[in-house]
């Protein structure tokens, strides 16, 4: 099954997530199929939080991939703003 989720970047104390389209099976850092934005938690004041591509999500979407829980969320609140 493929799914949408987090993938962790950055460095110790300093999380960093790539929004990934991969296939579930994959480890959670593993060659993702395709990225489609990034969640960056500890941003500050001149920093972006959250970015991205929702024509792609929806492409993925409507072609079968599941959202994480974080995943979901994450998009209900980028929807919204």
């Amino acid at each position: 099954m493929v799914t949408i989720r987090l993938s962790r970047a950055g460095v110790k104390k300093r999380p960093f997530y790539h929004i990934v389209v991969t296939d579930s099976r994959k480890k959670r850092d593993g060659r993702p199929i395709e990225r489609l934005g990034f969640f960056n938690p500890i941003a500050t004041a001149n920093e972006q939080r959250l970015n991205i591509d929702t024509a792609r999500v929806e492409y993925w979407i409507s072609n079968g991939a599941q959202p994480s829980d974080r995943v979901a969320k994450l998009l209900k609140d980028y929807s919204t703003a």
